[in-house]
């Protein structure tokens, strides 16, 4: 910890020599940051850089790396919750823009989401840059992004279904089988270095739904 360091004192003894008495120092405030904080300056500086550099982020920040260390527990997690905070934000925006209703609308929203993860340089940067990385923060822990996106799509099922919901399979589990043939589409095709088949992830998509019935 630093501290600020004040003069010391001085007292007399009685043989006419002067002794230094030292003074209590006072520490110095450490700047407090919240992992809110952090994820959020974690989210511009991964639009910026297609990737997290945590002596880079620290300094954005202006925190120690030490600090941002404790925050966040290690940088695939951040990472994790980094891409989730985006992904979520996306996922927001074409739930917010669907004009479909039932089978339609849900099919909407992810065709809206796909195509904006694959508009997004900073995104396919980092895949291509860090294909290990990117594959152990997004389906592995500490990341649990598929973990999220299964909750969530489970959610757009409830709310765009509604009813309707009960002419198939549990909400989970349906949910399981849908964001893995998404990922499949969009993370696992660009990871590899091709262009994700929208059309052909649509059929399968729909084809679930036929199945599940």
């Amino acid at each position: 910890m630093a501290y600020r360091v004040r003069p010391a004192s001085s007292m007399r003894h009685g043989n006419g020599k002067t002794a230094q008495i030292p003074v209590a120092r006072n520490p110095v405030p450490r700047r407090v940051v919240s992992e809110e904080t952090v994820v959020r300056g974690g989210g511009r500086y991964f639009l910026s850089h297609g990737t997290i550099d945590m002596g880079g982020l620290a300094d954005a920040l202006a925190v120690s790396r030490a600090t941002l260390y404790r925050v966040t527990g290690s940088r695939d997690r951040l990472l994790g919750e980094v891409l989730w905070w985006l992904g979520s934000r996306q996922l927001a925006e074409a739930r917010g823009a669907r004009r479909r209703s039932g089978v339609d609308g849900v099919i909407e929203v992810t065709m809206r989401y796909a195509a904006t993860v694959r508009r997004s340089a900073p995104f396919r940067q980092f895949l291509a840059d860090e294909p290990e990385t990117a594959a152990r923060v997004l389906f592995a822990e500490p990341g649990r992004v598929h973990r999220r996106f299964i909750r969530a799509q489970a959610d757009i099922f409830v709310d765009v279904l509604g009813p309707d919901l009960a002419d198939h399979a549990a909400p989970e589990a349906l949910a399981y089988l849908y964001i893995r043939i998404v990922e499949s589409a969009i993370y696992a095709e660009l990871l590899a270095g091709r262009q994700p088949d929208l059309d052909l992830t649509e059929q399968a998509l729909r084809a679930l739904f036929s199945g599940a019935r």
